[in-house]
């Protein structure tokens, strides 16, 4: 039966009909998911389509790394019946899907999903946006025009996340190539899709790619050195920059992480901050210094371990991975004498198991560090293999055996020939070595009875004696069978640590987060951040609050509090001249309710944080080239996200919203955007709203309601002079100070003058004249000449031309005159 078959027979029965509970169950288990998934880059993308609603369901691009967690836990959460992804992939997820099809890894029972490869091409980032723009979804109303269908769809699908367009592109055209769940209709029939919907992981607050530019969470910048410039960049002045503190490549990769993957579970959070107290107390500064020195040497363990099993090990890995896991030892020793209470303590202090002194015993007594850096091979340390040490030992006393044995076949030898010397060539053996003579000219010449001729090199002759066919078949290839001696041992030696790449695995997750902790720890003490609190209810408290960046580039900074909860107002309408803080105050309410989402002490006096689920932000429009779309479009598609997806649990920040546009529409479009809210009542999300429509308040546009507050940034007129004193209070702006501010600007007073004036007029309504016009007696002389012309005319006169009369002689001279 076709969907709409099944729409009309439900349309033609008034009351319900009964399922029994068996019929729902089969009807509920048929429900498939057709997942889409692209890892690039150490980034994922993922979409998928539910059968049981017709929905596409997205995930913006979220950071993963190699060991895949993140994904795997979405596909453990979703579960689906059918994974697509592009035949050109990175061995890491083609290893991933093997396992995921391999029955042996069925999770739970439930059966192992198909999975589906589709060409590269299929997956290209503007064939996708065509596929997904071009395509007619039911949802959109058929009036809308193409620009408008984009900015309807640029306000559901996050087209700034280049793999998940990929993704959904990729999946849209799988979808029509398997007509899924409509495989028996027609070809015109296609796979209904009803909705896009937003998927997050539980636990994990969304958080968009214009909230981390607007906040700066990241910033990147070309890099100052000339030989960089080109293709370097360099992280600039954003909270990762600041937070950054971190010894090892881990720690800086699980920092970033944790930025892109702020959490709401207050268990997890108050973990990390149960660390970061423990070492901010004074008696445990030394303790910090200790671990932080480890960790500079934690290197790269999971490439060194890739390369053991690919049997590719480098020369410098040993040492490396020696020096990695003797400083893991050390970590875990200190962790056992701190207290067990907290978690991450305990786990290091057990999960670094003795397995370390195994591996760390293992590479000390077995490789020969020095001789195997200036060797450039693996070289094995005396006493370990005896073949080895004897090979070894012939070796060493080579040259004086070979003396002597060059002194009896030189004895043997025509005594034209002065001298001689037995050499040892790896891989050849033992030869001869004459000297050429002058009356050995041509390659017959090289004839000597008893010996045969090898090559001619740098003026010496080669060959094979009796002695050296002894030589060969008694000593051998020393060089070679050493080195595969040798080689034999470390790949023996590789195989043994493979056995224990487990807790090696498990130093780097936890030497990672112990270095973040220790990062954060170094700037809340440098800075004098507090602990934040979190509770269960809907509030936003933060005690003079600080903007984590501004307070770095500012000599003085004045800081605010905040307080948003059912209470004391959810919205809070923020006026106040431009320069005054408004903007500063925004970004600062959010970075430091951030701060506080990853487990990081934030820059306040005291910070109560609730159960915050996304950050939504319209600060400062951005031009979007990809989609064509204006900045005042671009304005909407922002307030659209957070209109559509923002919960009671979300902060909001809106600045300056309607620029680009003109002032009544922008007003207004405001004005109905925080009526929604208001409407919502206890689901309102915290709002905070900077904005210089002051009529927004004047003409009453928003109902009374204790869920508004409004608040303005404190001033003093002192004379000429605008003071700010960058302090938040209640109460309303009802000027814009807009000529103090340009002169603060450097605009010149003739301007500033001129402006005050034309402002004036259009308060009073009265008419704007122009102030280049000529003087009194002028425009008399040119009122004059024009009648004159008039008079002179002869209305009579066939061939006058009244048009060009009057365009070629009046017009101008009107424009003189008015």
């Amino acid at each position: 039966m076709s969907i709409l078959q099944s729409c009309k027979m439900s349309a033609t029965h008034c009351q319900p009909i009964p399922i029994p509970l068996a019929e729902y169950e089969d009807e509920h288990e048929q429900s498939e998911i057709y997942m889409c998934i692209l890892w690039f880059a150490g980034e994922l993308g993922i979409t998928y389509y539910d059968t049981g609603d017709c929905s596409i369901y997205f995930m913006t691009d979220a950071p993963d790394n190699e060991d895949l967690k993140l994904l795997h836990r979405i596909i453990d959460e979703v579960f689906p019946h059918c994974i697509l992804t592009s035949a050109k992939q990175d061995y890491t997820l083609a290893k991933f899907l093997n396992n995921i099809a391999d029955p042996a890894e069925d999770r739970q029972g439930r059966g192992k999903p198909e999975i589906v490869f589709y060409p590269n091409t299929d997956f290209g980032l503007e064939v996708s946006k065509q596929r997904i723009l071009s395509k007619q979804f039911s949802f959109i109303p058929s009036h809308m025009t193409a620009a408008e269908k984009i900015l309807y769809l640029s306000s559901i699908i996050p087209f700034e996340s280049p793999l998940v367009i990929r993704a959904l592109g990729g999946l849209l055209k799988f979808l029509d190539r398997r007509k899924v769940g409509v495989e028996l209709e027609g070809s015109n029939v296609e796979v209904p899709i009803l909705s896009f919907k937003k998927f997050a992981l539980t636990d994990i607050v969304h958080v968009d790619q214009d909230t981390y530019c607007v906040l700066q969470v990241f910033k990147s910048e070309v890099h100052p050195s000339v030989y960089k410039h080109a293709s370097g960049k360099k992280e600039g002045l954003s909270l990762y920059g600041i937070l950054n503190h971190c010894k090892c490549k881990w720690g800086e990769k699980l920092m970033r992480l944790w930025l892109m993957r702020p959490t709401r579970n207050v268990t997890e959070l108050n973990k990390r901050l149960d660390v970061i107290q423990f070492f901010l107390l004074a008696q445990n500064h030394e303790t910090v210094l200790t671990l932080q020195d480890c960790l500079k040497n934690i290197k790269n363990v999971p490439m060194i371990l890739k390369r053991m099993a690919l049997s590719n090990t480098k020369v410098g890995d040993w040492q490396t991975l020696y020096k990695t896991v003797y400083s893991a030892i050390c970590l875990r020793d200190t962790c056992r004498s701190l207290p067990s209470t907290i978690e991450l303590f305990h786990t290091i202090s057990h999960i670094f198991t003795d397995d370390l002194h195994y591996v760390a015993s293992l590479i000390s007594k077995v490789v020969d560090f020095e001789a195997s850096i200036s060797e450039n091979h693996f070289t094995v340390r005396p006493n370990v293999d005896p073949i080895i040490d004897e090979k070894k030992r012939k070796l060493m006393g080579l040259s004086d055996f070979l003396t002597d044995v060059a002194r009896k076949e030189l004895h043997d030898l025509d005594n034209q020939i002065p001298s001689c010397s037995v050499v040892y060539i790896p891989l050849i053996g033992f030869l001869l070595s004459i000297p050429q003579l002058p009356t050995m000219l041509d390659k017959s010449d090289f004839e000597i009875k008893g010996l045969d001729f090898m090559f001619l090199s740098e003026e010496q002759l080669h060959y094979r004696s009796a002695r050296t066919k002894e030589l060969d078949s008694v000593l051998g290839d020393l060089h070679c069978e050493i080195r595969d001696q040798e080689t034999l041992l470390m790949y023996q030696l590789q195989t043994k640590i493979l056995e224990k790449s487990t807790v090696l695995n498990n130093v780097i997750e936890y030497i990672a987060q112990l270095d973040v902790l220790l990062s954060l720890t170094v700037m809340a003490r440098e800075n004098g951040y507090t602990r934040p609190h979190f509770s269960p209810s809907q509030i936003i408290r933060i005690k003079d609050g600080r903007h984590p960046l501004m307070e770095l580039c500012a000599k003085t900074f004045v800081p605010n509090s905040v307080d948003s909860s059912e209470t004391s107002g959810q919205i809070k309408i923020l006026t106040g001249p431009n320069s005054s803080g408004k903007s500063i105050y925004l970004k600062q309410v959010g970075l430091i309710t951030f701060m506080a989402l990853i487990g990081s002490y934030v820059p306040a006096a005291e910070a109560q944080i609730g159960a915050v689920d996304g950050i939504y932000t319209r600060i400062h429009s951005r031009e979007s080239v990809s989609l064509g779309l204006s900045t005042f479009m671009i304005d909407l598609n922002q307030i659209a996200k957070a209109v559509n997806n923002a919960t009671e649990k979300s902060l909001v920040l809106i600045d300056e919203f309607g620029k680009g546009t003109n002032t009544v529409d922008g007003l207004s479009l405001l004005a109905a955007v925080l009526k929604y809210w208001i409407r919502q009542a206890t689901q309102c999300p915290h709002i905070f709203v900077a904005t210089n429509y002051h009529t927004l308040v004047q003409l009453r546009l928003l109902p009374e309601t204790h869920l508004v507050q409004y608040l303005t940034m404190d001033t003093h007129q002192d004379g000429d002079e605008l003071v700010f004193f960058y302090q938040i209070k209640e109460g309303v702006s009802t000027v814009s100070h807009a000529a103090n501010i340009a002169a603060l600007a450097g605009m010149p007073s003739k301007v500033i003058a001129r402006g005050l004036e034309v402002s004036e007029l259009l308060r009073n309504g009265k008419p704007i004249r122009r102030t280049d016009h000529s003087s009194k007696e002028k425009q008399l002389e040119n009122c004059k000449s024009l009648v004159d012309k008039f008079l002179s005319l002869d209305l009579d006169d066939p061939q006058l031309d009244l048009q060009a009369f009057m365009t070629q002689e009046v017009l101008p001279s009107a424009s003189s005159i008015l």
